[in-house]
Parts: C-alpha cells; structure tokens; sequence
C-alpha cells in the first residue's frame, strides 16, 4: 500500500513485510527494482541470492544479506546466519517517489523534479477531483493520488486499451484502486465525459495535441479551477496558450532543469607562497567538463499553467 486510504492504516514504513507486499529493493541509488513478495520466491543479482522467505516478518527499511552459496540464510532475528559474507540489500516500502524509479516505462514518464512542481501548482490538497490524460506508466497518477488522498479521486484517461489495462494492475498492486479509476478514451478527439462537468478541482494533460482538449477541460474545472499541460516542444506550449486565452487567464510557462552533484571529501594544498620562496609557484589547470547536455543535466519539457 502505497498510500494509506483510513486515518488507522499505518503507512507501508511502519509495517513489517507480508506475503504479496510489493517491496522496492535497493541497491544502491542507481540500482533498484521493486516485485512482490512470495513464499518460496527467490532474488539473485549481482550481491548474491536472496531468499524471500527471510524477507517475510521484517520491517520496511531492513537491510538484509545474501544467503551464503543460496542455501543458507539470513534469520529474520539478525543478518543472517553465514549469510554475511556476501552482498546486501534494503527492502524499501514502495512510495510515489520510489515507484516513479521502479516502475515499467510504457511511456516516457514524468520524473520527480516535473512531478513536485505539477503537484504544487495544481494546488492539491486532500478531497481534491483530478482529471489526467494520458495514464501513460502512471508515474504522474501516483504521485496525484498520493495529493488528494485519503477522500479525493484521480480520474485517468489513455486512449491506448492495453496501456490502460497494465496501469490497471499497478495500481491495484498498490493499493490504489480506491483512489484512481482507469479510463479508456481518446480525450483529443472526444473531450472528457460530460459527468464530470464543473466537477473537477484540477486537470492535467501529456498529449501531443493539448490545445484539441482544451475547450473540453474548461467546461470540467470548477470556478478557479488549475489545468496544467505537458509539453516536449516549445510549438507544443505555444498553441496550447494561444487555446488557453480563451477560457483562462493568468497563464505561465516553466522549464524545468535539474542539476545533480556529486560531493566528495578532498584536500586542497596551500597556494600561498612563503617569503623564502624563489621561483613561479605550481599551477594547475581545470579539466574540461562533458557538456552539459551529454551528462543529462538539461530538461526539455515544458510545463504551462493556466
């Protein structure tokens, strides 16, 4: 359970692992990949073999070691009896922010940098109706859900029947069909279901043609409702403003770029030179960096708000 739908439900970190309990198993932050739990079932990577029956009765958050040859084992009261000498994992609760990580891309998907500002801007809030197109992997979907939880809905729309179908069964996975229905529905050609007309708090679209759904998101949107679109291409943004001014006002426009740092302890030798000293002191030059497109630290989507 990702999300907890009852004020009494623990969250899935306060729990201990169950069979079927979907776990998110960590390697390092580069390395992980989430499945369920099963009795008899059987990890093996690059740290060794890891037996689920050792994994069921520990908490979210336990760091378990690889059976020792893939017989031995690591006993649910320690690190595992002989188990030790190999690699280890951290069995990790699945949250909005792990499973955007994890899950299977059908799509290309919106990643956490995209996400927290939709979220934000959408001004969700508990009890909040939501109104998606396209489902897509569902990345978006979970974190939305996770918004408006435990009273609010997130109606998601993709006009690909098979797609749907396996966003389907993520969700149910998760514990999150009380939140999210899944709908099969071209929202370009035909607009979004008349019952939910005035009914929605926010909207967001991923679709290659937006401004072709935008006429139909003003008639779902409450008085001061939020619609965000998501768009690739800057042609993209521009006709889905130019279809915006018709119905909504304060429009904006942002691009998201996310630089990442690796941090590393060093040491730096003095530069300053001695009265004694006799001659030009050391010199280094900087090394020449990868562009920064090459390393991924550029973004070209655009998000517009309206």
């Amino acid at each position: 359970m990702i999300v907890p739908l009852e004020p009494s439900d623990k969250p899935t970190s306060q729990r201990r692992i169950a069979e079927g309990d979907t776990v998110v198993v960590y390697e390092r932050h580069d390395a992980m990949r989430a499945g369920a739990v099963r009795v008899g079932g059987v990890l093996q990577n690059r740290f060794g073999v890891f037996r689920h029956d050792d994994w069921i009765g520990r908490p979210f958050g336990s760091k378990v070691y690889s059976s020792a040859g893939g017989g031995g084992g690591g006993g649910k009261g320690g690190k595992g009896g002989g188990g030790n000498a190999g690699g280890f994992v951290y069995l990790l609760a699945p949250t909005p922010e792990l499973w955007t990580m994890v899950l299977s891309h059908r799509t290309q998907i919106l990643y956490i940098a995209d996400i927290s500002l939709v979220v934000a801007y959408l001004e969700l809030v508990p009890g909040c109706v939501v109104l998606e197109s396209g489902t897509g992997s569902g990345s978006l979907t979970t974190s939305l859900a996770r918004a408006v939880a435990p009273h609010g809905h997130v109606h998601t729309f993709d006009f690909h029947e098979q797609r749907a179908a396996s966003a389907r069964e993520d969700f149910e996975r998760n514990g999150l069909s009380g939140l999210i229905t899944v709908n099969v529905r071209d929202i370009q050609g035909e607009g979004f279901p008349e019952e939910h007309r005035g009914a929605a708090d926010a909207v967001f679209l991923d679709l290659p043609q937006p401004w072709l759904a935008i006429p139909s998101v003003g008639l779902m949107l409450k008085q001061d409702g939020v619609l965000c679109s998501f768009s690739p291409c800057i042609e993209q943004v521009q006709r889905a403003c130019k279809a915006m001014r018709s119905c909504f006002t304060d429009i904006r426009t942002f691009e998201i770029l996310l630089r990442t740092y690796e941090v590393r302890d060093g040491s730096f030798k003095s530069a300053s030179a001695n009265e004694d000293t006799v001659g030009p002191l050391p010199q280094k030059r900087k090394k020449n960096c990868h562009s920064r497109r090459k390393l991924g630290l550029y973004s070209d989507e655009f998000l517009c708000f309206g």
